[in-house]
């Protein structure tokens, strides 16, 4: 018998899927699809149907989450989604592409913004989105840059409607080194660990917060001057990283980190979106950009800890 003809999802359903999953909600889907939230609801539900599976669990007290099929399928998607846009034959003859030159720090560009950028992509093909790196703690930005990810103070370095995101700090730690140290049972435990360290995150709010105020900061070995570099070293068995829960929760939804305390605090520095040359692509994507954080922050707060 010659093989079932594969029945491939619409391109609709599949857009519907990873801005959902993006944005954490129908309602906030549809504005960025200029949808109902019913509309993207009833293209979702036919992706499920094909595919004989949910991929959304549908909590009214937490809204979307996705299901272990959800977290499968999300980068497939993704990855699909970035391949049509690139295809030249999908991009009409002659339309003008605007430039949009975005400077942003290293590890939120790594770990939150680069694995959504198809979905950017796929809504507004029109714009030419052209990401640069920063050196937070030099100062030294994009001076090209039409907008900028900040990781800085309100109000010294933001106004408050700049934020992305309100972030929140607890110890993480690769299993391994949990398991090789005696069973943790209070914050001070973590002093028989060693503890990573960097300048742009001390410790001392957390310990202030687990009622030891007077724990010094460590002083023992690398002394990282990078977020990124702090969650490797941790992913690496190195010590304990006092982590931003956004950066590192596909590593905890993956156990290649857990958080040995349920303890974590509001960070007093947050990233935030400046914008140097206002035009529609810088609109487009700042509306996006803004979306995509809200649900990273609905996520984090739905999580555990």
């Amino acid at each position: 018998m010659p093989p079932r003809p594969i029945r491939l999802p619409s391109l609709d359903a599949l857009l519907a899927f990873e801005t959902a999953a993006r944005c954490g909600s129908f309602e906030a889907a549809a504005t960025e699809l200029a949808l109902t939230a019913s509309a993207v609801a009833k293209r979702v539900a036919g992706l499920e149907e094909r595919l004989d599976q949910p991929l959304f669990l549908r909590q009214a007290a937490r809204g979307l989450s996705l299901t272990a099929a959800g977290h499968e399928y999300l980068p497939q998607v993704r990855q699909a989604l970035a391949l049509l846009q690139a295809m030249p034959l999908h991009q009409r003859p002659g339309t003008v592409r605007e430039r949009l030159r975005v400077s942003s720090t290293p590890t939120f560009a790594r770990q939150l913004l680069v694995p959504a950028l198809p979905g950017f992509t796929a809504a507004h093909p029109e714009v030419e989105l052209e990401l640069t790196l920063s050196v937070p703690l030099l100062a030294e930005g994009d001076a090209g840059a039409d907008a900028e990810i900040r990781h800085g103070a309100v109000p010294d370095d933001l106004n408050p409607a700049q934020v992305l995101l309100r972030d929140h700090l607890t110890p993480l730690a690769a299993p391994a080194l949990i398991a090789r140290h005696a069973p943790l049972t209070a914050p001070a435990d973590l002093l028989a660990l060693p503890l990573l360290r960097t300048p742009l995150q001390p410790w001392a709010p957390w310990w202030r917060a687990a009622g030891l105020p007077d724990v010094p900061e460590p002083d023992d070995g690398p002394r990282f001057v990078d977020l990124g570099l702090t969650l490797a070293a941790a992913l690496a068995g190195q010590g304990v990283a006092l982590a931003r829960l956004s950066l590192a929760r596909h590593e905890l939804a993956e156990g290649r980190l857990v958080q040995p305390f349920g303890l974590s605090v509001p960070a007093e520095r947050h990233y935030g979106l400046i914008v140097h040359r206002a035009s529609p692509a810088v609109d487009a994507f700042a509306d996006w950009l803004h979306a995509h954080c809200r649900a990273v922050e609905a996520e984090n707060s739905s999580g555990p800890g």
